[in-house]
């Protein structure tokens, strides 16, 4: 359809399927987005991994879910070290890294959340991720989650063992990335939960996501790489700078290829007779957002909400 900023299909007599169809309407619409993360710090030391393992239950108030359907109580993260024969892992590892000095330590485990926007039945989340988990994971990866929904996005804690029953370890990319955000979306629509996995820029936003710990301290107020950049573009908006950042030119064609692999799609499917469809993709590629980098973003914000005199903003072009 539309990805990477690539256009769209070419007229070549194909119609849509109707899992592409349904693919549009859902993006269109702007079917809740399936987040999935990977939690990067702590991740390649037993006492962290088991601190983790621990904090993700609460420190024994919730359960934790395993790969052999079991449920763990209490503080059980020393008890899954030593099922998982993570010790083992580390005494391999270690002497790997005696060997090529200077390289860092690889994971012992990978730290993954899956989550959903606030009104998401969480009990749908829990029984996604435990879908998911199964089909990608069971018999080679050794994993443990649990639910959390002690925020207004409820979200699921998955701790995965990085090195596999057959000693592959798993290196996480961009494509791995993609891939679980489509079958965590696929595996919440067969629950009946609307949920869509698309790219940022096939749905016209420009700002990548937050890391998770500064996205957490800027819900809690107290971000402090938040704070810092809120102040360096308000000095330099009370100077009246306004200079154009290097990646804008970048963000610019991004939005112009993907407009016109909308409009491809939009043409198609009016002539497969979707004219509804047609239409919403239309009025999709109209209402998308102004293109703006982070820094404009935090301008635009601060013009809006700060009571100083207005200065003129140069309006983005697309």
């Amino acid at each position: 359809m539309v990805s990477h900023g690539r256009g769209g299909p070419r007229d070549s007599g194909r119609h849509f399927t109707p899992a592409q169809i349904e693919q549009i309407r859902r993006t269109v619409q702007r079917a809740p987005e399936a987040v999935v993360k990977v939690l990067p710090r702590d991740s390649n030391d037993l006492k962290a991994v088991g601190k983790h393992l621990d904090y993700i239950g609460r420190y024994g108030k919730l359960e934790l879910e395993t790969d052999d359907g079991d449920r763990l109580s209490g503080r059980a993260g020393r008890a899954l070290l030593d099922d998982w024969d993570l010790d083992i892992d580390d005494v391999r590892r270690q002497a790997s890294l005696a060997a090529t000095k200077g390289r860092k330590a690889p994971k012992l485990v990978h730290k993954l959340m899956f989550s959903m926007p606030p009104g998401t039945p969480s009990g749908k989340v829990l029984g996604a991720v435990r879908n998911f988990a199964r089909e990608e994971f069971w018999g080679q990866h050794r994993y443990a989650l649990t639910l959390h929904t002690n925020e207004p996005h409820p979200h699921v804690h998955l701790v995965l063992k990085a090195v596999s029953e057959k000693g592959v370890r798993l290196n996480i990319k961009k494509a791995t990335l993609r891939h679980w955000r489509s079958e965590f979306a696929r595996n919440l629509w067969l629950l009946g939960v609307e949920a869509n996995a698309t790219e940022r820029a096939v749905r016209g936003e420009t700002q990548k996501a937050k890391k998770d710990g500064i996205y957490r301290a800027s819900l809690r107020g107290d971000s402090t790489y938040v704070r810092a950049q809120a102040e360096a573009v308000a000095a330099e908006l009370l100077k009246g700078n306004g200079r154009v950042e290097p990646g804008k030119r970048t963000l610019l064609e991004t939005r112009r290829l993907v407009e016109s692999g909308w409009r491809s799609v939009a043409s198609l499917l009016a002539k497969d007779a979707h004219h509804d469809l047609a239409g919403d993709v239309q009025r999709f590629v109209e209402r998308m957002p102004a293109v703006r980098t982070e820094r404009e973003s935090v301008a635009h914000e601060l013009r809006q909400r700060l009571p100083w005199p207005r200065v003129r903003e140069q309006q983005p072009s697309r």
